[in-house]
C-alpha cells in the first residue's frame, strides 16, 4: 500500500507584523547659556553644537545642531526697523508653506513681560520638512526666527519621539531669551 503524506493546513490566520523602528535613547536635559554674536543670549542643550554662519550689523544666522539626532534648529536674528509686522507675516507664511504636507498646524503663544519676550511657535504635524518653527520678538528692536530640520526624509511616525523631545528644547530656548 502506498502512503501519501498528509498535508494539513492550520486554521490560524497569518497577520504580518507591523514595521518596527529603532529604539531611540535620549540624553538627560541639561542646558548652558549661549551668548550669540547677535544681540541676544539664550540657553541651548549641552548635547548640541552651535554653528555660527554669518554675523552682520542688523542680522545674524546660527544653527543649534543636535548631532545624535541629525537635527538642526536654523536661527535667524534680525534688528527690527519699523517692519515688525512684515517679519511676523514672513514667519507665518514660511510655516504655512508646509500646509499642503501637514496634517495639522498648532500654534502656541508665549509672553513674558518681565523679559520682553513675545513668541509664537508652530507645531506642524505629518510628514513635513520642518516640524517646529517659531519666532520671538521684544516688539520694538529684536526678532528671532527658528526652524527645526532633520538630515533625512521626514517620516512623522518614526520622528515623533525625537520631535517631542526636541520641542522641549525649543520651548526652553524661547523662554530663556535675553535681549541685549
Amino acid at each position: 500500500m502506498l502512503s501519501l503524506p498528509l498535508l494539513m493546513a492550520c486554521d490560524e490566520h497569518y497577520t504580518p507584523r507591523p514595521r518596527g523602528y529603532f529604539r531611540i535613547s535620549f540624553p538627560e536635559k541639561h542646558y548652558q547659556r549661549y551668548q550669540t554674536r547677535c544681540q541676544l543670549s539664550t540657553e541651548v542643550p549641552v548635547y548640541s553644537k552651535i554653528e555660527v554662519l554669518q554675523t552682520g550689523d542688523d542680522s545674524c544666522w546660527f544653527n543649534v545642531y543636535i548631532p545624535e539626532h541629525r537635527a538642526r534648529l536654523h536661527c535667524t536674528y534680525l534688528v527690527v526697523d519699523r517692519d515688525l509686522n512684515a517679519m511676523i507675516e514672513d514667519a507665518y507664511q514660511f510655516a504655512f508653506k508646509h500646509e499642503m504636507k501637514a496634517d495639522a498646524i498648532r500654534r502656541t503663544a508665549f509672553s513674558a513681560d518681565s523679559s520682553r519676550v513675545y513668541a509664537m511657535m508652530y507645531d506642524l504635524e505629518g510628514d513635513v520638512a520642518s516640524p517646529i518653527q517659531f519666532y520671538a520678538t521684544d516688539s520694538s528692536h529684536h526678532f528671532l526666527r527658528g526652524s527645526l530640520y532633520f538630515e533625512h526624509i521626514p517620516n512623522a511616525d518614526s520622528l515623533a519621539p525625537v520631535v517631542h523631545f526636541l520641542r522641549e528644547d525649543v520651548v526652553h530656548l524661547i523662554e530663556q531669551i535675553e535681549w541685549q
